[in-house]
């Protein structure tokens, strides 16, 4: 499933393609295989310590047990839940922007299941992190999710992310993002929970505010009106 995909690097291999990913993501951020191959190829020990902090928690060693997938078989009951559940937030996220969660690509450059597992729940959970913290999918939103993803896992494609995100900001949105956003995603994902480690289909019953307080996390703040600004549009944002 995850496994059949993957394809082993040495290590001149695994630079040749980082370096190349990172060129072409910058040249086209809307090619989501180059984000993941960036994440996958200079990301082993953040996710080799992911790994280590789920199998400490009996949530996430519920996970890695089960290996739950976010694909349309596996989540397409919060269609149906209540409208104040978290995943019926999750449910009203994707189908507002016309998203499918079958639209991840596979992980290619893991050398064992393990790591390939947590890398492909660090992709599919992402839209369930938009849906908990409240941000949108444009540039500006993805960019502040980048920030928080990095306090969570300090994978370096996080990092790279905002930084060449907010090469594409104009003047405005830049100072409005490193006033307003930045701070916020800083605090925010240094107080949620370790966010990897929670089995978020078995919560997607209950109240989203409930799992908010539960998990620690502060949602988006509004931008103030004096200082708003056009939101940059991103076509890679749903796929990062």
């Amino acid at each position: 499933m995850i496994g059949s995909a993957r394809v082993r690097l040495n290590r001149w291999q695994q630079a040749a393609v980082a370096v190349g990913s990172a060129v072409g993501a910058l040249l086209d951020p809307r090619r989501a295989d180059l984000i993941a191959a960036l994440g996958e190829t200079t990301g082993k020990p953040a996710f080799e310590r992911v790994l280590e902090r789920m199998k400490k928690s009996p949530e996430g060693r519920a996970v890695l047990l089960e290996q739950p997938r976010v694909i349309s078989v596996k989540v397409g009951h919060a269609w149906d839940l209540p409208e104040n559940t978290f995943g019926a937030a999750y449910a009203k996220f994707m189908g507002s922007r016309n998203f499918s969660p079958d639209d991840r690509p596979p992980v290619r450059f893991m050398e064992t299941d393990e790591l390939a597992y947590v890398a492909m729940r660090a992709r599919e959970v992402h839209d369930f992190w938009h849906t908990l913290f409240g941000l949108p999918t444009n540039l500006m939103g993805e960019s502040a999710l980048k920030v928080i993803e990095f306090e969570q896992m300090y994978l370096p494609m996080c990092l790279m992310s905002v930084i060449g995100g907010s090469t594409r900001f104009s003047e405005k949105q830049r100072k409005l993002f490193f006033q307003h956003y930045f701070p916020w995603a800083i605090r925010a994902g240094m107080q949620c929970t370790d966010l990897m480690c929670v089995y978020y289909e078995q919560h997607f019953h209950e109240d989203l505010e409930d799992v908010r307080r539960k998990w620690g996390i502060i949602p988006a703040p509004s931008v103030p009106k004096q200082t708003r600004a056009p939101a940059a549009s991103s076509a890679m944002g749903e796929k990062l």
